[in-house]
Parts: C-alpha cells; sequence; structure tokens
C-alpha cells in the first residue's frame, strides 16, 4: 500500500479545530502576543484592517475558505472538520480540552475549554474525534472529577496538560494524583516537554524529568509532546529506555523537524514510539510535510497510525485504514 493511502490520527488538538466558536480569544494574552512576535512571527500575515497581533488566517469577514483552515484558524463546525479529515486522509483527531496558566502575567488560566464542550464534539464526531481532558495542578480535586466525568460520560481516552504553563516539573507531586487516576481508568496522559512557544519556563520541560514518572508508573502510557525541543536527545532517550513512554512531533511543521528526530523516528529505535499531531499548525501542511520526509514506508504507517492506535487503545474497526 502506497504510504499516501495511509489514514493519519492527530493525537494533538485542540477545541478551535472542530469549532472556531469555542472558547476566548487567546491572542488577547501576554504570552500569545510576544510568541506572535518571536517563536511564530514567520507564521503571521495579517489580513488587511486586522490588528499587528493577529495570526494568519485569521477568521471573520473576508477570510478566505483556505484561510479559514490554515494556521490555528480551525473549522467552523464538525461537519466541516470531517470534510477536510476525508479529503486529506485523517482518521481520528485527539482534541483535548486545554488548561494553561498564565506563570507570569496574568495569574490565571487563560486557557480553559471545558469536558462537556469536547464531549459534546465527540458525540458529533461519529467515532472520529478522540476526547481528552485537562489537569490543573492547583485544583486537584475539581480536575480528577472533570478527568472521571470525561472518561465516564463521554468516553474520552487521553489527559493532555501543559506543566511549563503552572511552572511545575512533570514529576512535582502535584502531578502525581493525575498519573494514578489514569492509571485507575486506564487511559493514556500526555503533557508538553522542551520549551513553549510562549515565553514560559522551560527547565521544568525537560524531557528527562520524565523519568521520574515513568518508573513509578510502568503501566502508564505516557506522551512526551511537541518534540522535546531543545532537548532532542533526552526526548529520544526517553522514548528508547522506556516501554511506557511515546512522543508526539507536533507543533513543528514537519519539515522543520531536527534531523536527528527524524533519523532516530526512522531507526528500529524510535520507529514504534513516535506519534503524529498538529497542535493547531493545519491538518493539510502538516500532513503533506510529513508524508514528503525521506523516511521508510514503514516508518510513516507507525507514526502517522499505528502508534497511536496502540497508545490510545483505538480500535481500528472504526474507520478503515
Amino acid at each position: 500500500m502506497s504510504s499516501e493511502r495511509i489514514l493519519a490520527i492527530d493525537v494533538m488538538n485542540h477545541p478551535p479545530e472542530a469549532k472556531r466558536s469555542l472558547g476566548s480569544d487567546p491572542f488577547q494574552y501576554e504570552e500569545f502576543k510576544i510568541m506572535l512576535r518571536t517563536t511564530f512571527k514567520a507564521m503571521r500575515s495579517p489580513k488587511p484592517g486586522a490588528g499587528s497581533d493577529a495570526p494568519r488566517g485569521e477568521a471573520g469577514s473576508g477570510a478566505s475558505s483556505d484561510a479559514a483552515r490554515g494556521l490555528l484558524t480551525g473549522h467552523e463546525s464538525v461537519a466541516e472538520l470531517l470534510r477536510d479529515m476525508d479529503e486529506l486522509g485523517y482518521s481520528h483527531v485527539v482534541i483535548t480540552a486545554t488548561k494553561m496558566w498564565s506563570y507570569r502575567y496574568h495569574h490565571k488560566l487563560i486557557l480553559d475549554y471545558g469536558v462537556d464542550d469536547v464531549g459534546a464534539l465527540v458525540a458529533e464526531g461519529k467515532g472520529r474525534i478522540v476526547g481528552a481532558a485537562s489537569y490543573n495542578p492547583f485544583r486537584i480535586e475539581e480536575s480528577l472529577a472533570e478527568v472521571e466525568k470525561g472518561v465516564r460520560s463521554y468516553g474520552f481516552k487521553y489527559v493532555w496538560f501543559h506543566p511549563l504553563s503552572f511552572g511545575l516539573a512533570p514529576n512535582d507531586r502535584r502531578f502525581y494524583p493525575l498519573y494514578a487516576k489514569c492509571n485507575e481508568l486506564d487511559i493514556a496522559v500526555g503533557m508538553q516537554v522542551g520549551q513553549s512557544a510562549e515565553v514560559l519556563p522551560s527547565d521544568v520541560g525537560r524531557p528527562m524529568l520524565v523519568d521520574d514518572v515513568a518508573i513509578d508508573f510502568p503501566n502508564l502510557r505516557i506522551n512526551l509532546s511537541h518534540t522535546g525541543w531543545p532537548w532532542i536527545d533526552e526526548w529520544c532517550s526517553m522514548l528508547w529506555r522506556h516501554p511506557n513512554v511515546y512522543g508526539d512531533i507536533s507543533a513543528y511543521f514537519p519539515r522543520s523537524l531536527d534531523e536527528r528526530q527524524v533519523r532516530f523516528m526512522d531507526s528500529s529505535r524510535g520507529r514504534d514510539k513516535v506519534l503524529f499531531g498538529t497542535n493547531g499548525l493545519g491538518l493539510r501542511a502538516c500532513v503533506e510535510q510529513f508524508r514528503a520526509l525521506p523516511i521508510k514506508e514503514e516508518t510513516q504507517r507507525r507514526v502517522l497510525r499505528d502508534n497511536a492506535l496502540e497508545f490510545l487503545r483505538l480500535d481500528p474497526a472504526t474507520v478503515s485504514a
């Protein structure tokens, strides 16, 4: 089978990918404004009349249909998302009820999507949207109740959280109740590692800090999200050493991946442990760039699809490959 026929699974996305109207505008917050002037500078192309910090293809009056499917703009509806998935060759997209804290500027949650909203997307997604909860370590009991509700009421299979925005390392004691809950519910967990595109503490994002977690919870499936850059070697080491640790390449365009990461992904050490994701950078750009990488077809299949089926324990019969 040609690699062009492999149906992709996006393991890392957020509610606006499926319904653009969900949530408030993150670019009102200082962390995202700075990001657009620095790490996302090359991705900006404001439309006439938009503010200087507007992202390329921002939805609104006059935005083209191509722009509306572009960077960080998502889709108008679940139906539109499903049409794009069919056209581009995706079987599933993971949508997480993302929570992010403003560590420096606002001292509050600046992203706080609800499990009920994500649950509604899952129900509308005809089995092709996979729900994921998130976690606020400053509200442990409330967060665990949300995780439980997501799994019991809506069939969520995953929790993804953002330790850097809280200024905490993933082996901090305040995250251990989450790991225990995921173990109890037999679902996977993932977290941002590496530096964040936003201006947030970086040292807490070192991939090796998950070493303690992987050792303490050997049966917990863990995803080190967003490539671990600039600590690529630590990221590769964690995936290679721990049977229960995976890593996704979301938040980076595949053509910009570090060559060490591509070699690792295309080797017997990493092929079975790397996951594909977009993090809102565009379903089309990410999957087309990934399919263009000079890697083995076996690697294409494992990373685009098979590893995610195993990591999330999805039923491959829901959508034929």
